[in-house]
């Protein structure tokens, strides 16, 4: 009992010095936040896009602005305002940037954040400092507070004034759900999907997944894992026959980091795989927390942390370390974003095919609902605006219309035509088959050496790679493939709040109590100390406004499923 005192002091102690980085700052990482659109325009059940800007002069078969303008040479600052996009992507080093740079006359510095994503931004905002382009995660608060504060340019003026073709090229629907209740867009997403997206293609993939190293996982004669009883047995049984991995111990549950907002795999994807809903029946937001399917897992992983299989390393690392663990194939199962470990899935495959993880049923709640997992939305992931101190607002404008471009979707996703692929004789585009064993065999060096496959994602279209794209190969294919049943389009569920209003202040309030609170849960020493903890939590959740944010929550629902032709 002391040791386990004496090991949860020091984890808290962890996070209380996590708090003193964020400071007054807001969400760290995509992975932090609750999903949520702020625009204003509707989109017609038919899924054409209303109240989208006015065009002006827009014209058809208007001459891209890049091409009219590639002889004027200038330098863009862009900001992505996350710490892990580092180091292996810079920009004009590898085949695909140089074309990019040569096609539009535009350089790129790439600007990152060291250490907290929102610390950085916010000193840049407060110092009225702001790069050229500003990449973020389409929840973060301080999109508002730019906005509001003029400190981001309209694209849609920039587009009238210096690029009509942006209008010929922008989606329509994306266009109108961005729309503010000024008339104008402001920020433009990728990986974004509406919902005629879901009844077009049969492809669309979820990113959440639960995985088991393939051979320790059928080494234990491949259980079901997807009852508590089940899942606890199995991972017992894992680190009983597999202690170690290569000399170090085995990790025998791995997790999205512990964050100061919770922690994704154990809040937002938990919940999806238990099918867990948005919403009541009358169509107010449900507690999800409080749902007993919910409790009854979170117990059971309490009992796992009680036996000693609730590693140390799973509170503690960041994703640098977590990728490194990962390629050396420690975890026995992990319920982690399925893209966020690609490259090291590569690796594994690389050294021993059997060593991969696949993906299999995880959790289920009692009933053994079908998974109700997250697929892409409108709000899609990232966003990218235009900052009212950019020197040159007319060549970032012909940039983004380029990149969002099919040329610049090919560029971007295949590469150069030519050298790294060509038209098939049914005029379909195929990467040559030496770009796809490099980029398989060595993400890092395709890289650096090519630079396409999303290397540069800011303005992906996975909507409109989706006619091109090819299927997965191993070891990925399977990960991917295994979701698609399971992805559901949850746009309409997508929730921000603007920046210092009573729900947002609740709201952040209510996270940083539970990312503080759930380590506790996990390291209950019994049930009962484990319902203690969470009545605490709970009481504490509706001291900070629970209810402001519920109440605010089932309105934006009901407002974004109006903006998406859905009913209520």
């Amino acid at each position: 009992m002391k040791k386990r005192t004496t090991r949860l002091v020091a984890l808290l102690l962890v996070f209380i010095l996590a708090f003193g980085a964020v400071g007054c700052g807001n969400k760290d990482k995509k992975t932090d936040a609750t999903p949520t659109p702020d625009a204003t325009a509707t989109e017609a059940p038919d899924g054409d896009a209303t109240d989208a800007p006015d065009d002006g002069d827009q014209q058809a078969g208007t001459e891209p602005g890049w091409k009219q303008h590639a002889d004027d040479k200038v330098k863009l600052t862009w900001y992505i305002n996350f710490s892990w996009f580092t180091g292996g992507v810079p920009w004009g080093e590898n085949l695909v940037s140089k074309t990019i740079t040569e096609e539009t006359g535009i350089d790129i510095e790439f600007v990152v954040p060291a250490g907290n994503e929102a610390d950085k931004l916010n000193s840049l905002i407060a110092g009225d400092s702001l790069p050229d382009l500003i990449t973020l995660g389409w929840w973060e608060p301080q999109i508002r507070e730019m906005i509001d504060a003029g400190m981001v340019l309209a694209l849609d003026e920039l587009a009238n004034e210096n690029d009509p073709y942006f209008f010929e090229v922008a989606d329509k629907n994306r266009v109108a759900y961005y729309t503010e209740e000024d008339g104008h867009i402001y920020q433009y997403p990728n990986s974004s999907y509406s919902p005629a997206d879901y009844e077009k293609y049969d492809n669309i993939a979820s990113n959440i997944t639960f995985v088991v190293r393939k051979d320790l996982y059928e080494g234990i004669g491949s259980p079901d894992m997807t009852t508590t009883e089940g899942f606890i047995a199995a991972v017992k049984a894992a680190v009983e026959k597999y202690p170690e991995i290569n000399g170090q111990p085995i990790i025998p549950i791995g997790f999205h980091e512990f964050t100061t907002a919770g922690c994704e795999s154990l809040d937002k994807q938990l919940q999806q795989f238990l099918a867990i809903p948005y919403e009541t029946e009358d169509g107010k937001a449900y507690d999800k927390f409080t749902d007993p399917e919910y409790v009854r897992w979170l117990k059971a992983f309490r009992q796992l942390g009680a036996d000693g299989l609730l590693v140390d390393d799973v509170f503690i690392d960041k994703r640098a370390q977590m990728e490194e663990k990962i390629a050396q194939g420690r975890y026995f199962c992990m319920m982690y974003q399925r893209t966020d470990f690609a490259d090291q899935q590569k690796q594994l495959f690389a050294n021993d095919p059997n060593s991969i993880y696949m993906a299999i049923d995880g959790p289920k709640n009692s009933n053994g609902s079908d998974y109700k997992l997250e697929g892409g939305g409108i709000a899609g992931w990232t966003t990218t605006l235009i900052s009212s101190k950019c020197a040159r607002p007319d060549r970032a404008i012909q940039l983004i219309s380029y990149l969002i471009s099919e040329q610049g979707q090919l560029m971007t996703w295949l590469g150069v035509e030519g050298t790294m692929w060509d038209y098939d004789a049914n005029g379909v585009p195929k990467r040559k088959q030496e770009m796809i064993d490099l980029c398989n065999s060595d993400r890092a060096a395709y890289d650096k050496q090519y630079g396409a496959e999303s290397c540069y994602w800011m303005f992906q279209d996975n909507a409109m790679a989706g006619q091109w794209a090819e299927p997965l190969q191993a070891p990925l294919g399977q990960l991917e493939e295994w979701t698609y049943p399971y992805a559901n389009y949850v746009g309409q569920y997508a929730i921000t709040f603007a920046a210092d209003s009573p729900e947002a202040i609740a709201d952040q309030k209510i996270k940083q109590e539970w990312s503080t609170t759930l380590p506790k849960l996990l390291l209950a020493s019994s049930d009962e100390e484990f319902d203690k903890i969470f009545d605490e939590y709970l009481k504490k959740r509706d001291s900070y406004g629970f209810d402001i944010v519920q109440e605010a929550t089932t309105n934006q629902i009901a407002a974004n499923k109006a903006k998406l032709g859905m009913e209520n």
